[in-house]
């Protein structure tokens, strides 16, 4: 990529009002640049370190991700998936794809194994390319993937609105020289609990469809948002019509987690992955277990690591937050 990319004006995204910068690549930095990376580099171990830990003393076991699969997340019939493509190679004879999310994985896993997990998984969507100028959005990228059994949606919510705000805390009390380099130690603040819960039908009575970019930059806190039609693994109440699922929206930077409690029952998965048109044939052993009553019900998340720490410096782009940035429709050395 050239030493200074621009995306065009018309093209603006979520973060802000100005045209933005492509991020460079290593090689290309200044010294400030780099030690800015370095800065970086230390809120997000710290912030690892501080997530995993309290997963940890919760309980939750830390698993390893999977890369490929035959089954992972079909990312349809959610409005705000926009891949331009999707990786499969064949292993073995089998036609596998990249991990688009684990949410399969950990609901088999919470059903038969481990009734709280959690797992820094590696996410590869090849997002279309108008979305690099959002700046908030990755063709690779990570989450912080979670499941508990038998949980509530509010059970999720709220361990989430105790873990972000301590991690708030700790970077404040543990990193004050980082957030001073990255001129944001006075500015970042710790929310209140609980953050506010809005229904998204709510907000599309308000704002219309485009309920997310305008409650993104109207809020001043994380915010959750209810009720979304999504994929079909979120659990979906077909009388009244409403979901029970989550997403919490951030200040300017949008949507950093989302989850739901899960649908368990067979008939009603089948009845879903019907309606919505999502091969049977990619979820056979999910299909299989959930007919033997072996998958029980739970609840949980993925939190966005790269653009929640986006968040907390204040990154003008994503791949700010990235050693090695992975922006749609741009392909780097390295």
């Amino acid at each position: 990529m050239s030493e200074k990319q621009v995306v065009p004006q018309e093209s603006l995204g979520i973060i802000g009002d100005k045209a933005l910068e492509m991020p460079k690549s290593l090689e290309q930095l200044s010294e400030s640049e780099i030690e800015r990376k370095r800065c970086i580099s230390r809120v997000m171990t710290h912030m690892l370190k501080y997530l995993t830990g309290e997963f940890m003393n919760k309980g939750f076991e830390w698993l390893l991700p999977a890369i490929f699969s035959k089954s992972t997340d079909p990312l349809w019939p959610d409005p705000g998936a926009s891949l331009e493509k999707r990786i499969e190679v064949e292993i073995y004879g089998e036609t596998v794809r990249t991990t688009l999310s684990m949410i399969i994985h950990k609901m088999v896993a919470c059903s038969l194994v481990h009734p709280k997990l959690f797992i820094l998984s590696p996410n590869v969507r090849i997002e279309k390319r108008e979305r690099a100028n959002t700046g908030i959005n990755a063709y690779e990228f990570h989450q912080l993937d979670f499941e508990v059994r038998n949980a509530t949606s509010e059970d999720i919510r709220r361990f989430v609105d105790e873990i972000i705000c301590g991690s708030i805390s700790s970077l404040k009390k543990h990193m004050n020289d980082e957030l001073l380099c990255l001129e944001i130690y006075h500015s970042l603040k710790v929310s209140e609990k609980p953050f506010r819960v809005y229904d998204r039908e709510d907000l599309e009575s308000k704002y219309g469809k485009d309920w997310e970019k305008q409650i993104t930059f109207e809020v001043d806190d994380p915010v959750w948002v209810t009720n979304i039609p999504r994929e079909f693994y979120d659990f979906e109440d077909f009388e009244s019509g409403k979901w029970d699922n989550y997403d919490l929206i951030l200040p300017k930077y949008g949507e950093v987690l989302s989850g739901s409690r899960r649908e368990w029952e067979y008939s009603k998965i089948v009845r879903k992955l019907e309606r919505d048109s999502v091969k049977k044939e990619n979820y056979k052993l999910l299909l299989k277990l959930a007919k033997e009553g072996k998958i029980k019900p739970s609840a949980g998340a993925g939190i966005g690591v790269e653009r929640l720490v986006s968040w907390i410096v204040g990154a003008k782009h994503i791949g700010e937050v990235q050693l090695f940035p992975r922006i749609p429709g741009i392909v780097y050395d390295l």
